[in-house]
């Protein structure tokens, strides 16, 4: 049994790279200087070539044929696409009306986390663990990540008020736009001229995808540790914010249940529903925070719950696919 999810786990992505983004934050922690906006080091043009790099080849991998299939089943997909936009953040907003006393730094990085669109490969990867609808899985968790863009920075400027925290959405949203969007529709369009070239070797850009996150989560550490942002927070402020974390994860999987069952959701619609919806992407976070937040040390702060939340929701997530999967 242990053995068995061991290898779930990897399979979702608590494995090398989860280890990384450790790492890079503990060398955030020792070498502060180094990664910070003082460095010798052009930090900033790297990960800029680094995020469209890693955009171009998000949009090579998507096929338009399969998401024009995917239209059909529009219900799930609606029910997906509001779980991740809409009732997830007003979820966020109810809970934190009801506790105004907590940390208010937390306050961004957990609204933050509420309007990210949903995680493509962990979700995919659960729902067919778990024996649910895979082409749904695909189909909205890759229109999650585009409307993400969009979506996103337009409800942090709404939100982000809530949070004592302001952006300038159409600028925002222009650069949002050049550096991850263009990179998309270009992968797109070159889809069925380089994807069928590289396909066997596809499978390698995730690790240009996970040395670009590691470094952004370096350098906003590095930030943060350079300017002394977490001295003020003790282990119990990480304990109360984790138990946050995991109980909106059980929040948010027990509305969407109720919301299938209510529609009267086939077995596999449901199981994609609960996967997709709860589910919320680190990799976009990271990215679209870098823009959103111009200042590192902020978005070290941002970033602490989405991390946390992530963690989380692959290890809670791993847990419930494998007992779906020995029931189905």
């Amino acid at each position: 049994m242990i053995q068995k999810l061991v290898g779930i786990l990897n399979k979702v992505g608590i494995n090398g790279f989860l280890l990384g983004i450790f790492a890079a934050i503990l060398l955030g922690f020792a070498l502060p200087d180094f990664g910070s906006s003082e460095s010798m080091v052009p930090w900033k043009p790297i990960i800029n070539i680094g995020i469209a790099l890693v955009f171009f080849f998000y949009g090579l991998k998507l096929d338009p044929d399969q998401l024009k299939k995917g239209l059909k089943n529009w219900k799930l997909h609606l029910l997906i696409q509001a779980s991740t936009f809409l009732i997830f953040p007003a979820l966020v907003l109810l809970i934190l009306s009801f506790f105004p006393s907590f940390n208010e730094d937390f306050k961004i990085g957990i609204t933050y986390l509420s309007v990210l669109p949903s995680t493509v490969s962990a979700s995919i990867v659960m729902v067919s663990i778990a024996g649910g609808n895979i082409p749904g899985a695909i189909f909205n968790a890759s229109i999650s990540s585009l409307l993400g863009v969009v979506i996103t920075p337009a409800w942090m400027g709404v939100l982000g008020n809530s949070a004592n925290f302001e952006i300038e959405f159409l600028p925002t949203l222009g650069e949002l736009s050049l550096k991850v969007l263009l990179p998309v529709i270009i992968g797109i369009i070159m889809h069925p001229y380089i994807f069928p070239r590289i396909t066997n070797h596809i499978s390698k850009v995730k690790y240009l995808d996970q040395t670009v996150i590691m470094i952004i989560v370096f350098t906003s550490f590095a930030q943060s540790f350079s300017q002394h942002v977490f001295d003020p927070y003790r282990l119990d402020t990480l304990l109360e914010l984790s138990v946050t974390m995991l109980s909106l994860f059980f929040i948010v999987w027990g509305t969407i249940y109720l919301l299938t069952r209510f529609f009267n959701f086939s077995r596999e619609d449901r199981i994609t529903a609960l996967f997709c919806g709860s589910k919320k992407s680190l990799v976009q976070g990271v990215v679209i925070g870098k823009i959103i937040f111009t200042d590192p040390a902020v978005l070290g702060l941002v970033l602490l719950p989405v991390m946390i939340y992530h963690i989380q929701q692959l290890i809670a997530g791993s847990v419930i696919a494998s007992n779906m999967g020995i029931k189905k």
